[in-house]
């Protein structure tokens, strides 16, 4: 998606919904009425559930429903690898280009995903199916090289054949709720 095409996207997008401020509202009451900031990280993932990311939109408007600065969820949404600022594939692969990876081939499995998709790092398939991303450190050193898929499914050992092993695997899977 060019950032003209995401740019039009972003701006014609309807304002939350009531079932989203519903969802707010759920994790606004976890916290103290003085804390209620504290629920930023929960407000950006229902946000990036129910759209499959969190646009410059929904961050103005999260910030304004918990009375924070814009600039203040943008930090948040750009801090962490789990929040998508744009659309992406059906499966998005973080892999771990952190040094201890990079000793054990993180950039040899970045490097086969590549060429394998044939995409680079931070595009998506033409078809929408993957997504690429290069990660800072998913904590698993001792397991490199190491990746994460759709930010909850750790790999571990990832050698060229379980890439290949695992891409094949995620092409063939059919969607959420097909028969």
């Amino acid at each position: 998606m060019t950032p003209d095409t995401l740019q039009s996207h972003q701006a014609t997008q309807p304002p939350l919904s009531a079932a989203i401020l519903d969802l707010f509202a759920r994790e606004v009451a976890k916290y103290p009425p003085a804390g209620k900031q504290s629920a930023v990280m929960a407000c950006l993932s229902i946000v990036q559930k129910e759209e499959g990311f969190v646009s410059t939109q929904r961050e103005r408007e999260i910030a304004a429903y918990l009375g924070m600065a814009p600039i203040a969820v943008h930090e948040v949404t750009t801090f962490y690898n789990m929040y998508n600022q744009q659309p992406v594939g059906r499966y998005k692969l973080n892999v771990c280009t952190n040094l201890p990876c990079q000793l054990r081939d993180g950039a040899v499995a970045l490097a086969h995903l590549e060429k394998k998709l044939g995409i680079k790092m931070g595009e998506t398939t033409p078809d929408g199916m993957f997504t690429l991303q290069q990660s800072e450190c998913l904590g698993a050193c001792a397991d490199s090289p190491v990746m994460l898929v759709n930010d909850r499914t750790m790999c571990s050992f990832m050698s060229n054949e379980k890439l290949d092993q695992l891409v094949d695997g995620l092409r063939s899977a059919k969607p959420e709720g097909a028969q």
